[in-house]
């Protein structure tokens, strides 16, 4: 797969929550990757997953057909289309001709044909034909120690991109409803990170972003006392226990701020370390602890999104969290099995068609649900 270095840059900052990053020297997408966890162990599994399942949805092996909707339609189950997260561009329409690969429902259990575009990885130029109508992202793209574990992910991190789309289109005022009372958070890993981020005097607030999908969710940012103008972090999460929702929150914030020190990753564009860039980042950083509160507690947050969540194993969380999906309007939730016979590690790319896209870039275009959101709060 072409891993050439796994790095372990914790100590590049001083919060000491593990992160390293793995080197992919001929990638065709992102040739780091980062990866985070309580331990560095679980910090290592992370990183190095993170850059098995680009490779795989990099090198995809599965039939493809060059054609359009409307050539195909007789013969072939599409998505719905049009409930995909979009970019911005040139509308889609049922002429274009593009590449297609199939997919499986996990409501229907029927076969669902995709746009590559939305299931592949690979970044290079120039792009297959019919390319730039929907997101081309990692978001979705998962893996596991079995295949419903990758589900699992898979989902999570879907509906955590969903739920912290709608939250970015909510007004000020209920954003601030959402904080977090992080006094509230019981004794146990995410407690012991919690500390440790105090102990190297950071700043943290968190929002519960849960949205009607009934996942738990948060989005949260932890901010450098000693230094304003130095880099902050930012996470997000989803996961039908709370607690650990939130542990990957905040271990994920950790991440971000570690990989801006190290400066290491290859998306990050040199602006990005200019003084306008960072005074942006500092305002940004003060608008959001502004924001902050201490209105909801973690407890609660069980009562309210995960009331009847199994928890007993993998495979009744995947099928509690389809239900969700299904009570708040999902009809589709696909899997496209990318695993390689001679690797033999379970990797999907999970789409769930209604559900918005990432909205951290210039690109994003808001689906019908953060335009219901949007128009709420006017």
């Amino acid at each position: 797969m072409g891993i050439t270095r796994v790095a372990n840059v914790t100590g590049l900052d001083r919060i000491g929550i593990p992160v390293v990053m793995v080197c992919r020297p001929n990638a065709r997408s992102l040739a780091v990757s980062q990866g985070k966890g309580i331990d560095l162990d679980s910090a290592t599994a992370s990183g190095l997953m993170e850059s098995v399942e680009l490779y795989h949805a990099e090198h995809i092996e599965r039939p493809l057909k060059l054609g359009s909707m409307a050539e195909l339609s007789r013969s072939h189950r599409f998505a719905e289309i049009g409930r995909l997260p979009r970019i911005t561009g040139r509308p889609f329409s049922r002429d274009i001709v593009t590449l297609w690969i199939e997919g499986r429902d996990m409501i229907s259990g029927e076969a669902r044909w995709l746009p590559f575009e939305s299931v592949r990885a690979n970044f290079t130029v120039p792009p297959p034909p019919g390319s730039g109508f929907f997101d081309c992202s990692s978001n979705g793209l998962a893996s596991g120690n079995t295949f419903d574990e990758a589900i699992h992910h898979g989902i999570c991190e879907i509906v955590e991109r969903d739920a912290t789309s709608l939250w970015n289109q909510m007004p000020s005022a209920r954003r601030r409803r959402t904080g977090v009372d992080l006094g509230s958070v019981p004794d146990g890993p995410c407690r012991d990170v919690l500390k440790k981020l105090e102990s190297a005097d950071f700043e943290v607030a968190a929002w519960e972003t849960t949205s009607d999908v009934g996942v738990p969710a948060f989005f949260c940012l932890i901010a450098d006392r000693r230094d304003r103008n130095s880099h902050y972090g930012i996470g997000a999460a989803a996961h039908p226990v709370p607690e650990t929702a939130l542990l990957k929150t905040l271990i994920e914030a950790a991440q971000v701020r570690t990989t801006y020190v190290s400066a290491a990753r290859d998306d990050l564009a040199t602006e990005e370390y200019s003084e306008a860039y960072r005074e942006n980042r500092r305002r940004r950083s003060e608008r959001l602890l502004a924001e902050r509160s201490a209105t909801r507690r973690i407890a609660s947050a069980g009562d309210r999104a995960a009331r009847g969540a199994p928890n007993v194993g993998v495979a009744q969380n995947v099928a509690w969290l389809i239900e969700k999906l299904q009570a708040a309007g999902v009809n589709e939730v696909i899997t496209v099995d990318l695993a390689k016979e001679d690797i033999g590690l379970p990797v999907v790319r999970v789409v769930v068609p209604g559900l918005e896209g990432p909205d951290d870039h210039d690109h994003y275009v808001p689906g019908e649900r953060a335009r219901r959101m949007s128009d709420e709060g006017e």
